[in-house]
């Protein structure tokens, strides 16, 4: 062998010597115990295999419940313990009683102390289903997974004295209201009083009498969850004592259903569709009509307008009014009022109104009315601004009136605040002609008119002989209401009585004298209607 040789094949083994023999990893074992089941089983697996590759070769079922320690991704460690713990679930079904609740009516026509038992309570059934959770047996959670009522209950009701010293008047017509969900009837004098339905589920979005005052209209909230369902639009025939509630079969009627001027059984009305978020509604923004008969025979919906978008700020809705002489149906919405065409089955527009940014879930719709003449609309106007503030937040709100015949917009009382509400009195005769007064609120505070309280104030058709009539200075406000003119019970003579709410009780104002009678005590009504 030449030296060169030599000198390669001894570095060769040198050079072999420094590197140790590779061993492959899966040949590498681990041992891991397995704690399931109340046994420890031990298995021997490669070195990286992960815990659910242990239990595999351990042959070891785990269900989808169960819990893992260490987690079945983890890598398995030399000498580690896993542990199983079996977790199973159970559901089980029963019905309980839901106990009845108990209201109390309070009534003024009763002497005091003295109670009427006016509805039975009745328990509801309520069916829950339960959720039990064991983990090796041993019960480690319970919850209520569902519950379903399958019979509501109903309350028990209960009408207690309370009669009070107020001095009783004599009224014209039909004066309803609510109370604590229920519908009471004065008639001939404030003193004479009956409650007319008592449900006590009367949620005041809809209170309004016939023209004859021979009917009543009126919504209750509805028995399905509210995301479903908002409310139920029923009619009572008040000239039968015994007659039943008519279920008209109508739903989410929230700014608008109404008894068609000259008709017996024919109204109109708008709807809205129930949403989770704020304010609870999304509004049609639709009108429809609809003829029943006395004995609960209900006609075809016939429709009117199509639902729409509603213009600016449309989802909050729209509301209608009709003309004293039921010729014409007027619309307000929050960017304008205008005119329903039966003809054309389209919304006329006569004003465009700049629409109020509440910053809110809720949206301001011009307050409108009619007057005696059915040719003048008196309406709340979003007045423009002074300076570069963006129209649409003006915290100044006008009374204004609109002529069908000339077309001439009058602003009639500035600065009212947002919530003025108009109402006309029936027409009277001065001079030879047709004269009539408007009775509105003026605000307390009319840039802060959406919180400030109001005043009553009366004024002739046109803006003249303005008079502030109640409350008195330095008491609190008026909450936002429509005043409502006594009926007219002789043609040419007019009302003189006007109606409000303040702080829940009922009170009479005479126009002419101007002296205010408080005519309940109890401070429970909700909504009024006088016809």
């Amino acid at each position: 062998m030449k030296p060169i040789h030599i000198i390669l094949f001894i570095a060769s083994l040198l050079l072999s010597s420094c590197f140790a023999p590779r061993v492959s990893s899966s040949e590498v074992k681990i041992q891991v115990s397995i704690v399931v089941d109340g046994e420890t089983i031990a298995a021997e697996l490669p070195s990286g295999s992960t815990v659910t590759e242990a239990l595999q070769a351990a042959q070891v079922t785990v269900g989808s419940l169960d819990r893992i320690e260490p987690p079945a991704y983890a890598l398995a460690q030399d000498g580690s313990q896993i542990t199983i713990s079996r977790v199973r679930e159970e559901f089980s079904t029963q019905q309980q009683t839901l106990a009845f609740e108990r209201q109390t009516v309070r009534n003024e026509s009763m002497p005091q102390g003295e109670t009427r038992l006016i509805q039975e309570g009745v328990n509801g059934i309520q069916e829950i289903t339960t959720r039990r959770v064991y983990e090796n047996d041993l019960e480690t959670s319970t919850s209520i997974v569902k519950a379903i009522i399958l019979q509501p209950a109903v309350p028990e009701i209960i009408m207690v004295g309370v009669q009070t010293p107020f001095s009783s008047l004599p009224i014209d017509g039909k004066l309803v209201y609510i109370v604590s969900g229920n519908a009471w009837l004065m008639q001939g004098s404030t003193a004479n009083r009956a409650p007319i339905v008592t449900s006590a589920d009367l949620d005041g979005r809809i209170l309004k009498l016939s023209p004859k005052g021979d009917w009543l209209l009126y919504t209750r909230k509805s028995t399905k969850p509210i995301s479903e369902e908002i409310n139920t639009l029923w009619a009572l025939n008040l000239e039968d004592p015994a007659a039943n509630p008519i279920n008209l079969t109508i739903s989410n009627v929230i700014h608008f259903a109404d008894w068609i001027p000259g008709t017996t059984t024919n109204i109109t009305y708008s709807t809205v569709e129930p949403r989770a978020a704020a304010p609870g509604w999304q509004a049609n923004n639709d009108l429809f009509t609809l003829k029943f008969g006395v004995t609960g025979s209900i006609g075809k919906p016939g429709k009117v307008i199509e639902a729409n978008t509603g213009g600016v700020y449309g989802w909050w809705g729209s509301n209608f009014t009709w003309s004293p002489d039921g010729k014409r149906l007027a619309y307000a919405r929050p960017d304008g009022i205008g005119l329903v065409s039966f003809r054309d089955n389209e919304l006329v527009s006569l004003l465009e109104i700049a629409p109020l940014q509440t910053h809110s879930d809720w949206a301001f719709i011009p307050p409108i009315t009619w007057g005696a003449d059915s040719r003048t609309l008196y309406f709340v106007s979003h007045a423009p601004p002074p300076g570069l503030v963006n129209p649409e937040e003006s915290p100044y709100f006008d009374l204004g009136a609109l002529s069908l015949l000339s077309g001439a917009n009058v602003s009639m009382v500035r600065q009212t605040g947002m919530f003025a509400y108009p109402a006309a009195s029936n027409p009277g005769e001065q001079n030879g002609e047709q004269a009539y007064r408007i009775a509105y609120l003026q605000a307390l505070s009319p840039l802060q008119s959406e919180t400030s309280g109001y005043r009553l104030v009366i004024m002739d058709r046109d803006g003249s002989n303005r008079k502030t009539y109640f409350p008195g200075e330095g008491a609190p406000g008026l909450g936002p209401q429509t005043p409502l003119w006594a009926p007219q019970i002789e043609k040419g003579i007019p009302a003189t009585f006007v109606a409000v709410v303040y702080q829940g009780n009922l009170w009479l104002i005479d126009s002419l004298s101007g002296q205010a009678n408080q005519i309940t005590g109890d401070g429970l009504i909700q909504k009024i209607d006088w016809r």
